[in-house]
Order: C-alpha cells, then sequence, then structure tokens
C-alpha cells in the first residue's frame, strides 16, 4: 500500500512538471539596448521574473490557454502581450519610453512663460512687477525681454520689428479690443490690469498657437487666477492715487475686487513737466476691476470685469504753431469676459467664453472735435481631448464683431462720418504629438473669414522640438498669421485684403541649476501691407495692399538666481535687421520704432538684515530712424541712443506693511526718440524741427502698501 501510495505522488508530481510551460524572451529599449530589472509576469498570477544584465528573462507557469503577459519598468509605457501562452517563448519586447511631463520636451519656440507652475517659465509673476522703472505695469516689464523694443513715447509692446497694433491681447482666452489706457500723443500709456489678478502670463514673441488670430507680431496670454488661496484687504497710498483690493471667499466661491484712483495734478505741482508740455488738467483716471470664480467638482467659471475713466487737457509744442496746441480727451472702457471650462470622462474638455467691450473716446484738438465709440465682441468655444500621453487634439470656432463709429466735428461746422462694421469668423484645429521625451510637435491650422474685407484666409502652423539633454533643447517654427487693417484704416471703407507674415523660428533653450539661456533667431515676411498716398489716412486717401517688408534678427536671454546670495538677475539683448514698405512710405526703409540693437539689464537683490529689496534696470537702445526732408535719402538719419537706468527699493516695515519708492531714469538721460519737421521751408531753404522727448526726463513715485490677510503673513511686494 505504501508502495503504491509513493507511486501516485511521484506520478502526479511528474505529470504537472510536464504541463508546465517556460516563458522566455528579451527586453529591449526602441535602439535594440538592453533593460534591466523590467518586471515581466502573467496577468492575475504569481507567476514572472525579472529581465537580466542582457535584457533575458524565463520562467515557467502551469497556466494554459489564452493569458496577458505584462512587461513594466520604470520610465517606459507598460506593455502588453496577449494570446496562447505556448507562444509566449523567445519574445522580442520593445518597450517606449513614457512622457515625463516634468522633464520631457517642451515647445518653447517665441514663447516666454510666466507661471508658478510652468517648468519652462524663464519669469515668474514676482519678476513681472518688481522690475525697476516698470512702476507695477507688466508690459513694461516684458520690454526688458529680447525681442521688444523701448519706444519710450508710446508705452505698448513692439515686438521684433512689428507696429504695437500687430500685438494682441487675450484674458483666459478671450480677446482684450482695447488693453491699454488713453492717452495724448507722444506720452506713453499702460496696460489697463492689475497684476494680482493673474496667475500667470504667455508672452509669444511669435509663432504662436492656431488657437490665436488677428497679429501679425505677437500675443499677450494673461490667466486669471483660478482659486484664490486665502481672504485679505490689499490698502494702496501713492504719490499719484491710491487704491483698494479685497477678496472675499465662501466654499467653492470667491470674489476678488481692485479699485485705484490715480490723479497726477499733486505731482505736476511739485515736479513740472518739460518744457514742451503745458498741462490744464493733468490725468486722471478712475479703474475698477473683479473676478468672480465658482470651481466644482468638474468646472470652473470665471466672470471678469474692469471699468475705467480718464480725463486729460494737455497744451502741447507743435513745430508747425507758434503757440501750442490743445489736445482734451475723455476715455471711457467698460470690459466684461465670462468663461467656462468643464472636464468629462475619457479625458474630453470643453472651454466656452464670451467678451464684450464698450470703449468711447471724446477728443478735442485746438477747436475741433472727434467722438469715437466701438463695440466689439468675442465669442468661443474650445473642445480638447487627451487620447494618452503622446497625443491630443484641440479644436474650435470663435466670431469676432466689431462695430465702430466716427464723427468729427470742425471748428467751422464740416462734419465727417467714418465707421466700420465687421463679422470675422474663425475655426482652428490643433494637435500635439510628443514621440519621446526627447522630441515633440505642434502641427495647426487656422481658418478665418472677414464679412468687411469678404474674403477667406487660411494659417498653417507647425513647431517641432528636440531635447539631446537633460537641460537644453532646440525648437522650430513655422505659421501664417494675418491681421484686418486697424481702425484708423477699415473705418474707410476701402476694399482692402488681410495683411500677412510668414514667421521662421530656431531657438535653443537651457535650464538648470537656477540658470536660464535662451537664444533664439526667427525671419518675418511681410506681404499685402496697407500703402496710401497721404501724411495720414483720411477720407480722399487712395488705399492699396501692395506694401511688403522683412524683419530678421537674433535674442539672447540669460538669467541667474543662484551663483550670488539673495541676487537675482537677468541679461537681454536683441539685434534686428528690418526693413518696410507701408503707409505712406516712398521706398522701402527701417521704421522709426525698430532700432537695430537693444539691451536690457534687471537686478534684484535682497537685504535680510535691512528687511528690504532694491532693484536696478538698465535700458539701451540703439539711435532710431528718422526722415530728414533736408537731405536726398528717405529715412536715412538716426537718433542718438536711449538710455534708461532706473531703480527702486521695497522696505518691510512689518510682514503686511512695505514703503516702496522708485526712480524712471534716475540719471535723466536726454532721450530723442524722433523729430518733427515743419511743413514748409524756413527763408534759407531749411526746414526746421524740434526734438520729440519725454514729457519728464524722471519719475519719482513713492507708495504705502498694507496687506490685512487671515495669515499675517501675505504683502504686495508681488505686486510692486
Amino acid at each position: 500500500m505504501k508502495n503504491q501510495l509513493l507511486f501516485l505522488i511521484a506520478f502526479l508530481s511528474f505529470g504537472a512538471l510536464f504541463s508546465q510551460t517556460t516563458v522566455s524572451g528579451t527586453v529591449t529599449d526602441a535602439k535594440n539596448n538592453p533593460i534591466v530589472g523590467a518586471n515581466v509576469y502573467l496577468e492575475g498570477t504569481y507567476d514572472g521574473a525579472s529581465t537580466t544584465e542582457n535584457g533575458k528573462f524565463s520562467f515557467e507557469t502551469t497556466e494554459t490557454g489564452s493569458q496577458t503577459l505584462v512587461v513594466s519598468m520604470l520610465s517606459y509605457d507598460p506593455h502588453y502581450e496577449m494570446g496562447d501562452v505556448k507562444y509566449f517563448e523567445n519574445l522580442h519586447i520593445k518597450l517606449v519610453e513614457s512622457i515625463n511631463a516634468l522633464t520631457g520636451v517642451t515647445l518653447t519656440a517665441g514663447t516666454f512663460e510666466a507661471g508658478d507652475n510652468s517648468k519652462v517659465s524663464v519669469l515668474k509673476p514676482l519678476d513681472i512687477v518688481t522690475t525697476a522703472g516698470a512702476a507695477g505695469d507688466f508690459v513694461a516689464a516684458l520690454q526688458t525681454l529680447p525681442g521688444t523694443t523701448s519706444v519710450n513715447e508710446d508705452g505698448r509692446l513692439f515686438v521684433r520689428g512689428g507696429s504695437a497694433g500687430e500685438t494682441q491681447v487675450f484674458i483666459d482666452g478671450l480677446r482684450v479690443f482695447q488693453p491699454f489706457n488713453a492717452t495724448a500723443n507722444n506720452m506713453p500709456t499702460r496696460g489697463r490690469f492689475s497684476p494680482f489678478l493673474f496667475k500667470g502670463i504667455t508672452f509669444s514673441t511669435g509663432g504662436y498657437s492656431a488657437e490665436y488670430g488677428q497679429a501679425l507680431s505677437s500675443v499677450l496670454l494673461l490667466n486669471t487666477t483660478d482659486v484664490p488661496d486665502q481672504e485679505k484687504t490689499d490698502i494702496a497710498m501713492m504719490s499719484v492715487g491710491g487704491g483698494l483690493g479685497h477678496t472675499k471667499i465662501w466654499g467653492d466661491h470667491s470674489l476678488s475686487i481692485n479699485t485705484s484712483y490715480i490723479n497726477l495734478s499733486p505731482y505736476e505741482t511739485l515736479i513740472p513737466s518739460n518744457k514742451g508740455v503745458q498741462w490744464n488738467s493733468p490725468y486722471e483716471s478712475i479703474a475698477g476691476e473683479a473676478v468672480l470664480r465658482s470651481k466644482g467638482e468638474k468646472s470652473m467659471f470665471k466672470l471678469y470685469t474692469g471699468f475705467n475713466h480718464a480725463d486729460l487737457d494737455i497744451d502741447q509744442e507743435d513745430i508747425n504753431f507758434d503757440d501750442f496746441v490743445r489736445f482734451r480727451l475723455k476715455n471711457n472702457n467698460l470690459y466684461f469676459n465670462a468663461s467656462y471650462k468643464y472636464f468629462f470622462a475619457n479625458d474630453w474638455s470643453l472651454t466656452t467664453g464670451a467678451a464684450i467691450s464698450w470703449d468711447t473716446n471724446d477728443i478735442g484738438i485746438v477747436e475741433d472735435n472727434i467722438e469715437a465709440k466701438e463695440t466689439a465682441s468675442h465669442i468661443k468655444a474650445k473642445v480638447r481631448k487627451s487620447f494618452n500621453n503622446r497625443f491630443n487634439i484641440t479644436f474650435g470656432s470663435e466670431l469676432f464683431n466689431t462695430d465702430y463709429k466716427e464723427t468729427f466735428l470742425a471748428d467751422d461746422g464740416f462734419t465727417f462720418e467714418s465707421n466700420y462694421d465687421d463679422q470675422l469668423w474663425a475655426g482652428f484645429m490643433e494637435a500635439d504629438i510628443f514621440l519621446s521625451n526627447q522630441f515633440a510637435m505642434k502641427l495647426g491650422l487656422r481658418g478665418e473669414h472677414s464679412s468687411l474685407l469678404e474674403n477667406t484666409t487660411v494659417s498653417p502652423r507647425v513647431s517641432v522640438a528636440y531635447k539631446p539633454g537633460d537641460k537644453g533643447q532646440f525648437s522650430l517654427a513655422y505659421g501664417d498669421f494675418y491681421q484686418n487693417p486697424i481702425s484708423n484704416v477699415a473705418k474707410f471703407g476701402e476694399p482692402l485684403l488681410s495683411e500677412k507674415t510668414s514667421h521662421f523660428i530656431l531657438n535653443y533653450q537651457y535650464v538648470g541649476d537656477g540658470k536660464t539661456f535662451r537664444a533664439e533667431g526667427y525671419y518675418k515676411d511681410y506681404d499685402n501691407l496697407v500703402k496710401y498716398d497721404t501724411e495720414r489716412p483720411q477720407f480722399n486717401s487712395n488705399f492699396t495692399n501692395f506694401g511688403s517688408g522683412y524683419a530678421a534678427g537674433v535674442d539672447v536671454f540669460w538669467r541667474d538666481n543662484k551663483s550670488i546670495d539673495n541676487l537675482d538677475y537677468w541679461v537681454s539683448y536683441s539685434y534686428l535687421d528690418t526693413e518696410r514698405d507701408f503707409q505712406n512710405y516712398m521706398e522701402s526703409a527701417t521704421p522709426n520704432f525698430a532700432p537695430k540693437h537693444n539691451f536690457s539689464l534687471v537686478t534684484k537683490y535682497w537685504m535680510d538684515k535691512l528687511r528690504s529689496q532694491v532693484g536696478l534696470s538698465y535700458s539701451y537702445g540703439s539711435g532710431r530712424p528718422y526722415n530728414d526732408p533736408n537731405t536726398p535719402e528717405f529715412m536715412a538719419e538716426k537718433t542718438k541712443s536711449f538710455n534708461n537706468l532706473s531703480v527702486n527699493w521695497a522696505y518691510l516695515i512689518d510682514q503686511q506693511k512695505i514703503l516702496y519708492f522708485s526712480v524712471n531714469n534716475v540719471l535723466s538721460f536726454n532721450n530723442v526718440s524722433d523729430y518733427q519737421y515743419a511743413n514748409t521751408p524756413n527763408a534759407n531753404g531749411v526746414y526746421d524741427r524740434r526734438a520729440i522727448t519725454p514729457p519728464a526726463d524722471s519719475f519719482f513715485f513713492v507708495g504705502f502698501f498694507w496687506t490685512i490677510s487671515t495669515d499675517g503673513k501675505s504683502n504686495q511686494l508681488d505686486n510692486l
């Protein structure tokens, strides 16, 4: 009996051994390099093994029939083999490298990020508003970046040989139609927005996404804060006015309100403007902004609104008049913006939004008056689908409507009205493709149709990026961009085409160890630029699209915040070669707003013992071209170089109270932006001229800022 039992056990053991199947193979990467330590197992069982130094694996299993073999390894996508287990022998499995959102390649050509959560940011929100000379204006801070030009008498963004009208601004993906405050001729303006309401800024100096259009040079994208971290009140008392802000939170809902009042009369009394300017009523404005947020389980709703009223009355010198020329302006601007985003299952998301603005200008020039009114709106819907971490697609549609009316009332009773009404429809589609952690591409297409111009445009956009190492990468971008003629041309109703430019961009960026280096070369080809045969656009001008031009250059950026304790600095340099035949130009020439060389140095140093942050900014621009009618060449002369050294100092009285002091152009460089020549020559046959200079060589600012917050630690240093 005992022998029979031993025989039965031996027989069963032999049968079990005989029924086992060997699973074996080799695991490599895409380049056939063996992968060591990969886990290989049959799903739902304990049968498996790890790969050896040569990438091989082998194990036995008693499982039969259809099975799933799983191969997993950190930094690689899981691999699955399905089939009859008896065929799992001598397999060659290639693992695909997984896409790492933190260390993988990104598309950076033409784009500067400023957001706390962006891994490719070269600036943070704090940098935008603590730059000396910027006086809290994010646009002025962006002018320290390469690719921009310091046009000190204007204040708007001039990018890579483009005029200020070639840059568009968006809030939460929706167009802002009048992003800058109204001002007088040759007096710099400021952006309408308070910096602390925004969580991040994307400034594209070229080659931007197919989601955006109607900008020949660049787009500036502002994103409002999603969820504030705490309730607080901000109080500001300044040498030029005051401000009050408050954030209230209840559950998943919050409201932030900010108001400000600016009046330059006290400042002008203490420090009068230069002799070429006489104020009858210095600049005065009242402004307010609000952001309402409501966060759902899978959704986010935001409502943004801003209001601004500005009033000024000034007499300015003019070479063609014996007396100063009086200029009066009253501007009212109201803007609403609502956006809603919902996240569906299976990685679908829907973003919708609408914006509307009303802008009125009541302008007086000597005894003549101009009344201008613009009502503009933007409706947008966008869908995004992420199929996996390697491929996602975005597509959407939008509609812009602009209704512009202008009435000119002359002192002698003559009246002239001009207006236009345009509906511009656009559709776009864009795909992000990540082939590996080293290579990615973005493919986009945008189509637009304008009812005013009665033409349709199609714009391809392509970006590729390659990352050869851990910290550096190359990017390449191409795109076509269209923009309708601006209001001072469109209002005359002439049959014109959209202006066009094509961008070619090559970029290298290194980010690591607290240092950022960025170098970018570009070429822009302009076509269909608007030309006219009068000094400025007017009702009897002959308009054509025969203009053309180009812009080419190199931008370099370096930032270091680690090498020296408490010191953060960046250096920017831009070289620009551009010519264009447009507007009333007699031939192709470099415009006055496009100096060949631009340089900026920004430093910020924290002194712990003095509880202070000290900042210094220096900007340089080579001479700007201008036309001298006393010489035969067109736009052949150049002004002297532009120089500006600005300083600021922020002292923490305590954790939530700050005393702030700044001086713009502390050395009072006498900068000349252009020259105005007389319309007729003098008795000697020479055209007299006057230099166009800033209304004041330097600007002083003193402010006290007090924050009252829940944690007792927050302050407004982020907003200075």
